[in-house]
């Protein structure tokens, strides 16, 4: 390289050589920095390798001592896999020689188990051919108590036909007894209160021990209990229908039309149920009784249903019925069917006679034909509306008066074919001495007669070839009697308590000079008894319903009652007398 032109090469070398060495200089310099960063270097870099040889050593260490480690845990493991397959076997030996043990023990138990299996399935097996064997005898037992109830069935009808025989023969008066229920008035009134507000109930001490059987526990403070028991011709208990009592009484309705005079009356103090029992449940407005549930219906519609079937069943035109609704209130007789001068019933007094004949005759008496339930039924439910009536005590509803209702069927025969025994000459000769007779074609046309059977508008002319047979059935629901302090009756009410109980007893009275046989009976001592005279005295067939309650406040009452029954039983009025019925003629 040239200097440039006007300057001199030797300044220029100079300072050029100034320049080289400056930076030359400095190059050692940097050589120099190098040296000493590459001594530093080797020096770092000889650390390092030191510090590498020692990592290694370490990591070779740690390599050596994590094999060993590994080794260690390893054979741990090894060690302790071989412990537990050494206890798995020990268990597994264990749990085998249990298996063997308790299948061992399985058998021993299966084989016991079939044992017993075998054992119950045979045992069974006796039971079943035991059981049947049971069941054989037991079908034959039952064949035989079949047998026996129908024998006893049979026997026991036949001791009733017997009975009832014997009672026909002897003039026996037949004594039903029914036990009413325990109702809500027997706890309504007259019980004490106990020191903690409850009431103490009624105590049912009567009871129907079998169908002829009353049973009454007897008891006083003190003294033990006595049970007395009564018998009647049957017996009813508190759950039998009205359905059970007529059964019992309809035969007798066939003995009406047979020529029997009937008589049934209902007797028992003061809300016993007589009244339900004769006529049913009553209406609380008018005490009329109700008939449309019929199964609740009385002895007196029932009766009076029966008669119009049987009579249905003769010749028509060959019967009619008349009916006399009459009470006896403070000894006095009313007729119930006699009506004013508009059409109205009212309740006019009448008096009964004895006629010539010795028979009781109310003059006077309003007689109603009926040509069929209906309209009896309609004819009583009007009667029913005067009877006399008072709330006491004891019934809210009770009856003060004896209620007598009277059917009598009149029977048209022809004379030519009457036989001729002596009894029936005699009735002969009584009917022909009657001088006007009505049939039931013009009675219907005056449906009112009057007992003088004279004062009838419609008559005809005796002949010798018609002739009248009547026959009569009586209804009676006598008034119960009462205890005064029970009743609670003051005023009116106790004078009709006295009359009551003083007619009831004037019937005790009859039938008893009845049972003694005594030459007077005193009929005249009441109006009831002077009344009922015939049906008691034996002219007709008499059947007395006794009415109890069963409940210990009533204990006397009812013992009165069954009492009364009793002695009831035992009155012999002779055999009653047949109305003479024409024997048909053999045809030529």
């Amino acid at each position: 390289m040239r200097p440039p032109r006007g300057l001199d090469p030797g300044s220029v070398w100079a300072q050029r050589l100034r320049q080289l060495e400056q930076r030359l200089r400095t190059k050692e310099e940097r050589i120099v920095v190098l040296e000493t960063e590459n001594a530093v270097l080797h020096l770092k870099l000889a650390e390092y390798q030191g510090l590498a040889g020692r990592s290694t050593n370490e990591v070779l260490q740690l390599y050596s001592a994590h094999g060993q480690q590994q080794k260690l845990q390893r054979r741990s493991v090894v060690t302790q896999l071989h412990g537990a397959i050494k206890r798995l076997k020990q268990d597994l030996k264990s749990l085998h020689s249990f298996a063997l043990e308790l299948s061992k023990d399985f058998q021993r138990q299966s084989e016991t188990y079939l044992y017993q299996i075998l054992t119950a399935v045979q045992g069974i097996q006796l039971q079943n051919e035991a059981m049947q064997m049971f069941q054989i005898k037991a079908l034959d037992l039952q064949q035989s108590l079949q047998e026996v109830t129908e024998r006893y069935e049979k026997e026991k009808q036949k001791r009733r036909a017997l009975h009832n025989s014997l009672v026909e023969l002897r003039g026996n008066i037949r004594v039903h007894c029914r036990i009413r229920p325990l109702l809500p008035f027997d706890t309504a009134a007259g019980h004490s209160i106990s020191q903690d507000g409850q009431r103490n109930f009624s105590e049912k001490v009567a009871y129907a021990a079998d169908d002829e059987t009353v049973l009454v526990k007897c008891s006083r403070p003190g003294h033990a209990s006595i049970n007395k028991t009564f018998q009647f011709e049957r017996v009813y208990n508190a759950s039998e229908s009205q359905d059970t009592v007529f059964a019992d009484v309809a035969p007798l309705l066939t003995s009406l039309l047979d020529g029997y005079n009937v008589c049934i009356m209902a007797y028992g103090q003061t809300g016993s149920g007589k009244t339900y029992t004769m006529l049913g449940p009553q209406l609380e407005e008018n005490f009329a009784f109700s008939i449309e549930d019929e199964s609740e219906l009385g002895i007196i519609p029932r009766a009076t249903q029966e008669v119009f079937r049987l009579i249905s069943e003769k010749p028509p035109g060959s019967y009619w019925v008349e009916v006399s609704v009459v009470e006896v209130y403070n000894n006095e007789i009313f007729d119930l069917l006699a009506k004013d001068s508009c059409g109205k019933l009212f309740g006019v007094k009448r008096d009964v006679i004895t006629t010539r004949e010795g028979k009781s005759d109310v003059p006077l008496l309003t007689y109603e034909t009926v040509e069929n339930a209906s309209e009896f039924l309609h004819l009583v439910n009007k009667g029913l509306q005067l009877r006399v009536r008072h709330p006491t005590l004891v019934h809210a509803h009770s009856s003060r008066s004896h209620l007598v209702v009277t059917l009598t069927i009149t029977t048209i025969v022809s004379g030519d074919n009457f036989g001729t025994s002596w009894e029936d000459e005699q009735i002969s000769q009584r009917l022909n001495k009657e001088v006007s007779y009505t049939f039931p074609q013009k009675m219907r046309d005056n449906k009112s007669t009057s007992s003088s059977r004279a004062s009838s508008p419609v008559q005809l002319e005796a002949t010798e070839k018609m002739k009248q047979v009547k026959t009569r059935l009586q209804l009676v629901d006598l008034a119960g009697s009462e205890c005064v302090g029970m009743s609670g009756v003051t005023g009116a009410a106790l004078r009709e308590t006295s009359f009551i109980n003083r007619s009831l007893s004037a019937l005790a009275d009859v039938l008893g000079a009845i049972a003694e046989q005594r030459p007077h009976i005193p009929y005249r001592n009441s109006k009831l008894t002077h009344l009922l005279q015939d049906s008691v005295g034996g002219d007709a067939k008499l059947l007395v319903m006794l009415c109890i309650s069963p409940d210990q406040r009533y204990l006397t009452e009812s013992m009165q009652s069954l009492g009364f029954g009793t002695r009831a039983r035992q009155v012999q009025r002779g055999q009653v007398k047949k109305k003479s019925f024409p024997v048909p003629s053999k045809a030529k």
